[in-house]
Parts: C-alpha cells; structure tokens; sequence
C-alpha cells in the first residue's frame, strides 16, 4: 500500500463508534480537507454487534438512524415505581448496524482518506510522529488516535477501583399488549441483588417486541447462563410465557476513574473507553464520545501537544467517590439509585448523570441520601483527600 512509504498526518486505529466518529468530523470540518488520514481496522463492520441509548433533546444528528424513541420512563424499587416525563429530553436507541451504515466509509479509497483492514500489533510513539505496526505493514503518522484498550495498566493497579458493568440482552417478540410501547423501563431494582448491584432494563419496540437487559454493576463477570436464567425468571413474573428470541447482545464496559490518559504522548492519544471517554458511574459511552469527538475537532486546530487535551472535571471526583462506595458496599447500590430517584425529580438526577446540572443542584443530590450512606460518601472523601 502506497501510505507505507509516507508520512500521514494523522492515524485512527479501531473502526468503532469514537473512531468512526472522528474521521466523520475530521473529513467534514475543511481545516481538514489537506490531511491525509488513514483509518485501520480488523474488521469492516456491517452487522448490529450492539446497541447504544442515550438520552438528549429531540432533533439530534443521530436522529435519522434511530431504531426508537420515548417520552416517558419508569423507574422501579422494591417499595417505590416511578412513572416519569422525560422532557425535555427523549431517550433514544441506536441500533450499530443503522450507525456503521452511515459512518463506516467504503473501500474506495480517496486522496486524503483511506482505510486499511488489518489487525494492529503495536502503536510506538517516537519523537515528530508515531508508529503503527500491523501485519499489512508499518505506517508513520504525525499523530494517532487509538481506541485500542489495554487492559494491562487498568487492572494491575488498586488506586482506582475497576467494576464492570455487564449484561446480556435478548430481543424478543412475545404476544400483542405485552409491552406499553410509549416508555421504556429504565432500571427496575426488584430483584434478587444476590448481594450486589443488579437491574433490568426494557426499551420496547412496540406492544410486542422488545430488548431485555439484565444487568449489572459488579467486579466479576457471570456464567452466560446466569444471566439468561435471570431474564427467563423475570419475563415469566411479568407474565410474558410464549416469546422467541429474535437476536442477543451482551456487553462488559468497564468502570473506573482510572487515568487513561497516561497513556498518551505528545502525538498519541487514546479514545473511546479506551481513553476514559466512558462515563464511570453508568458505563454510559456514546453520547459522552460525540461530545469529546467535537472539543478534539477544536483541540487540534491549535496545534498543542494531545497531551494538553484530557480534562478532569468535578464530576470525575463524583463518580470516583459513587465508585469507592460501589466498591466496598456493592450490595447497596440499588439502594443508592433508589434513593436518588425518590427524593429528586427524575429529570434532576439524569441531569446529573449527564454532567449538566449546575452545584447547587448537585449539592441536592449529595443530601437526598440517607444519614447512613452519605457516611459512606464522606468516608471515601476523607480516604481519598486525606
């Protein structure tokens, strides 16, 4: 391939949502248009390998390729079911089939943009530039974007705390009027925790097709067959006996406020989970990736160093402190989420979760909690500034 033998400007090594995301922005924005830009991957995807949802206003850029989209919500506890407005957001699923139609370019190859299929060794970082090996050859760029995640730096070390959150879906069709279409059901905390932190979640289609989660925010992985017992046991309480399984998914993201952006160089720069891009607190990446793809865009019309671009916000330290307490007390926190979405208005907390909410706001948050788990709080504090 002729780009062996030249120096790119800039590599994006992995075809998932972040990267795909960036060459889509790069190649729109004309600050670009004299760049020459390979993307790398070991895979040309075309297939739903899985599904992203996300809450935002109507209108959004991802809107024409929505499998779905809701108004209202429930939230469920053992003592409590809350039926909410969402406005004035909508939650919406993405299907990545519908995404990789779109933004998964094609293999005719341009002057400035180009994609290699191939599987990546090693990513070297040296002085003006980077090297990336693969077994199709080795490519030189003046910066790299990887989404590649090594697993390596993350789990050896025991500052941050690492949970997962893992779960397997089932996409069913069951008998008619065995869903109410018009809203999802968000978490449902219902369950046997089996002493940790454990939820379902439906997005329906319609009133008979829908996606089945079971979920969880814990340490350790589960047997497949542990969690589809799980969705069997809960499809059968809510009196839905004759269903198919039309496809599944499951997913393990990790969550950590664990610093990926060590990792980075003056011309390397890690994205997507891979570059902590993953909202620590929910395992929720996708929108949180379209929001740092567009401050890269600007980031690297100023030239600096990739090093310059991570930023560590206040939110940071919540979800480092929600994690130490998930960490330590596991078993209890659906009773956090419980808690939270009973003294606030649901719209406050998901505003919370989204990073949009303003201090005092949060400060509301913070004291909806219980006397007994706002001493778990502060006891992570004082352990983490003291």
């Amino acid at each position: 391939m002729s780009l062996e033998k030249e120096k790119l400007d800039y590599i994006i090594c992995g075809g998932g949502a972040s990267g795909l995301l960036l060459l889509q922005a790069l190649t729109q924005d004309s600050f670009f248009s004299n760049k020459k830009i390979l993307l790398i991957e070991r895979e040309f995807k075309k297939s739903n390998d899985r599904t992203w949802s996300f809450w935002e206003e109507p209108n959004g850029d991802f809107d024409d390729l929505l499998y779905k989209k809701w108004n209202k919500a429930n939230f469920v506890g053992p003592k409590n079911k809350q039926v909410f407005s969402l406005a004035p957001y909508q939650y919406k699923m993405l299907r990545s089939s519908s995404f990789y139609k779109k933004y998964f370019p094609k293999k005719t190859e341009s002057k400035h943009k180009q994609i290699l299929q191939a599987s990546i060794s090693k990513i070297k970082s040296e002085n003006g530039g980077c090297m990336v090996i693969t077994d199709k050859g080795t490519f030189i760029a003046s910066k790299v974007f990887s989404s590649l995640l090594d697993t390596k730096g993350l789990t050896s070390q025991t500052k941050y705390p690492v949970l997962k959150q893992h779960f397997i879906g089932w996409f069913i069709k069951a008998p008619e009027r065995s869903f109410d279409p018009d809203k999802i059901l968000f978490m449902d905390f219902n369950i046997p925790q089996q002493e940790q932190t454990r939820f379902m979640y439906i997005l329906p289609k319609d009133d008979q097709h829908a996606l089945i989660e079971y979920t969880l925010f814990s340490k350790k992985l589960l047997e497949r067959h542990e969690y589809e017992k799980e969705i069997k046991k809960y499809l059968t309480k809510i009196g839905i006996k004759e269903y198919t399984i039309q496809m599944k998914e499951q997913g393990n993201i990790p969550m950590s406020c664990y610093p990926f952006n060590k990792s980075n160089t003056s011309n390397l720069l890690h994205i997507g989970t891979a570059g902590g891009w993953t909202k620590a607190s929910t395992g929720f990446t996708f929108i949180n990736t379209v929001r740092q793809v567009d401050r890269l865009i600007h980031f690297l019309k100023t030239e600096k160093s990739l090093t310059a671009f991570h930023q560590k916000n206040r939110f940071w330290f919540y979800d480092l402190l929600f994690l130490d307490v998930l960490d330590k007390h596991n078993e209890k926190g659906s009773e956090l989420f419980i808690r939270m979405f009973a003294k606030n208005p649901p719209l406050r907390v998901l505003r919370f979760l989204d990073e949009k909410t303003s201090f005092g706001e949060e400060l509301l948050v913070m004291y909806s909690f219980s006397f007994k788990q706002i001493g778990w709080f502060l006891s992570a504090f004082f352990k983490r500034v003291f």
